[in-house]
């Protein structure tokens, strides 16, 4: 497997694996993994730590409750506070024995701890939430499922885990309801050869939303254009930005291309609608940022998920916003922001956010005057590096402490 992201939630992943069985070796940008089938997993010896990332435990849950091999999982601080009763709560439904600590507010959260138990049973899971994590949770302890599995959403999410299944060999229908199915248990996979994984578009966004406020252009190569992630692309083009793409072979059943746009003299403002939220989630930070630089009021709704990611997205982008001279308003399930606003240096906390260091520094290159990221190494997450590439591309606009 190759062009592997280098961020600790990816190194978080392949450690869990590990523990699980898995033969495999990470090098920078590389992985080289040797199967033994859905039946090779093992209890593991110590508690599975998952960091940071709340994808890596959300989907080794289904992967655990699956093979029925038992462990807990933990991680940091800030993924204690997520929840994680959207995935657990599913695959009880399926016979899994799992529980979670319980959270002041009666929330189950990390650790997780699985036993063994039996056999899974598929079921029909109606999904409150547009949520690629959950979905994919269940959809792998599907693979070792009796019986179909089945998983409806209210709205689209990502699909890369529909397209990963059907490349390594998985049969997925697509129901008319809009559920996708899986029957199981599934035999042998088998993967491709050589697998090359696509280029993360919330990562591009930084870059692409650096040049348009900060002037000149960017291309950024290799960006997985798949149509349930390209949701940030189409709200730029409603405000008013330019964005080339330039096809290029596609990877693990994902479009992909080379992404080009170049600073815009007015952006406008426009609406995001809930029904977008599941395609540009993570880009919700920068898109934000955005608005405050376009000509009349954006409105973000349906979001109400980001208030339990790394942080309290929505709180937290509304304040630093507002502490750089924003003028925006925090709504329960999004934000409101009316622009153009001059925006001035300020003191940022990234409050264990990756995602919020890397929206900031780039609102810095925008600002006048200095702009200090407190927490700026939560970037590594998921885009070690960020910083010396954003200083490049800055003309050295961005100092590294």
């Amino acid at each position: 497997m190759s062009n592997l992201a280098p961020g600790a939630d990816v190194r978080s992943t392949a450690r869990c694996l590990e523990a699980l069985g898995a033969q495999l070796r990470l090098d920078e940008s590389s992985a080289f993994i040797r199967g033994s089938g859905l039946s090779g997993l093992r209890a593991p010896e110590a508690l599975l730590d998952c960091g940071n990332s709340g994808t890596t435990m959300r989907l080794l849950s289904g992967v655990i409750a699956g093979a029925r091999v038992g462990g807990t999982m933990d991680g940091d601080e800030s993924l204690r506070r997520r929840p994680m009763r959207r995935v657990l709560e599913p695959l009880r439904r399926m016979g899994a024995v799992a529980q979670g600590a319980r959270s002041a507010g009666g929330e189950e959260t990390a650790p997780l701890r699985f036993e063994p138990g039996g056999p899974l049973v598929g079921r029909r899971h109606e999904l409150d939430v547009a949520s690629a994590q959950v979905k994919s949770c269940v959809l792998l302890a599907g693979l070792w499922a009796n019986g179909r599995t089945v998983v409806r959403e209210p709205h689209p999410s990502r699909d890369h885990t529909e397209r990963m299944f059907r490349a390594f060999g998985a049969s997925l229908q697509a129901l008319p309801d809009g559920a996708i199915a899986i029957d199981g248990p599934v035999g042998a996979l088998k993967p491709p050869p050589q697998l090359r994984v696509p280029g993360d578009p919330s990562s591009a966004a930084f870059l692409l939303s650096a040049a348009l406020l900060a002037g000149g252009e960017v291309a950024v190569r290799g960006v997985d254009v798949n149509p349930t992630r390209t949701g940030f692309l189409r709200v730029l083009e409603r405000m008013g930005a330019r964005v080339e793409l330039s096809a290029e072979p596609d990877c693990a059943g994902d479009p992909v291309a080379t992404l080009s746009v170049r600073q815009t003299s007015v952006l406008r403002s426009t609406e995001v609608s809930p029904a977008e939220i599941p395609s540009l989630i993570d880009e919700i930070p920068i898109l934000a940022l955005l608005g405050s630089q376009a000509e009349g009021v954006t409105t973000i709704r349906g979001a109400a998920e980001l208030r339990v990611k790394e942080s309290d997205r929505i709180a937290q982008v509304a304040n630093s916003l507002s502490a750089m001279g924003a003028d925006v308003q925090e709504l329960p399930d999004g934000l409101t922001i009316r622009g153009p606003s001059a925006l001035r240096g300020a003191r940022i906390d990234a409050m264990g956010d990756h995602r919020i260091a890397m929206s900031f520094a780039v609102a810095g290159l925008a600002a006048r005057g200095e702009t200090i990221i407190e927490g700026a190494q939560w970037a590594d997450i998921s885009f070690p590096g960020f910083y010396e590439l954003l200083s490049k591309l800055s003309g050295g606009a961005v100092s590294i402490v």
